[in-house]
């Protein structure tokens, strides 16, 4: 089997992730939003967790949310034992993972059975501003285009992750946070304090030209300013499964209807009403 190729410099996100810790604990913004996120989910679901994981860069959000869970370093592999956790929560870190999947394998390894996992995780729509005035301007500038903005899965494509990691009751669901900066150096500024720079491994290792900066701001304000200041999208996507109990619901076996398909739709579906508008 062909190995996928490498996404991420983890020792440059591991950098970028270090110089992030201080300014995320003054102000944990958008892991504020996702600490919210999976509180609420928690407080809809009929059961109580009472051994609680976290993995997560930057622990002390999710510490201050969840004081009695173990928190557990992102990295290639994860600091779970098996089968001792009800509840492991994978915090905003899985967009920048070599092996997704393998990450997702880990956390439902580490549950109990009928153990929840909550996986967060930046998809597609966010940054879409920056990804398009960046690629147009070194275009325009330089003639060619180097890796930037890591590409991120969009929600259609992520739920299947979470089958393929054994996980049942898979589903897939986010929202979308749209902010507002004074210009593109403030937004790459920002970007920096969340630990979320360039650390693809494909990036460009020399510095980018200040015309190339120029131009990529000039293209954002055109296209999506709102008067004085631009706009930002995050989108945020959360992964659910649980892992395999008995206990869960379970798809009928082949063969095993009482009534065939035809005989309930007959009679049991009202013609649509076509006329008027």
């Amino acid at each position: 089997m062909q190995t996928p190729p490498i996404l991420t410099d983890l020792a440059a996100l591991q950098r970028n992730r270090a110089r992030a810790r201080e300014s995320l604990a003054r102000d944990p913004f958008l892991h504020a939003e996702a600490v919210a996120d999976v509180q609420e989910r928690l407080s809809e679901v009929n059961k109580a967790f009472t051994a609680p994981a976290v993995v997560s860069p930057f622990a002390e959000p999710w510490q201050i949310a969840f004081p009695n869970a173990r928190i557990v370093a992102d990295a290639d592999t994860l600091d779970l034992a098996p089968a001792a956790h009800d509840l492991v929560i994978h915090a905003l870190g899985l967009h920048w993972a070599n092996d997704p999947v393998g990450q997702l394998v880990q956390c439902r390894r580490a549950l109990r059975p009928d153990g929840l996992l909550l996986a967060l995780l930046f998809g597609g729509q966010t940054l879409h501003e920056l990804r398009s005035a960046l690629a147009q301007a070194e275009t325009e500038v330089t003639g060619g285009l180097s890796p930037r903005v890591l590409p991120m899965a969009e929600i259609r494509d992520l739920g299947g992750l979470v089958q393929r990691a054994g996980l049942a009751l898979p589903v897939a669901d986010g929202f979308t946070k749209r902010v507002m900066y004074r210009d593109i150096q403030h937004l790459m500024h920002d970007l920096r304090a969340m630990g979320e720079g360039n650390a693809l491994a494909a990036r460009l290792r020399r510095p980018t030209g200040r015309a190339v900066f120029a131009r990529a701001g000039a293209i954002y304000r055109g296209a999506w300013g709102v008067g004085d200041r631009i706009p930002a999208t995050f989108e945020i996507i959360t992964l659910t499964g649980w892992a395999p109990h008995d206990s869960q619901q379970q798809p009928l076996r082949p063969g095993s209807a009482q009534t065939r398909l035809a005989d309930a739709l007959t009679g049991a579906i009202a013609p649509r009403d076509t006329a008027g508008g």
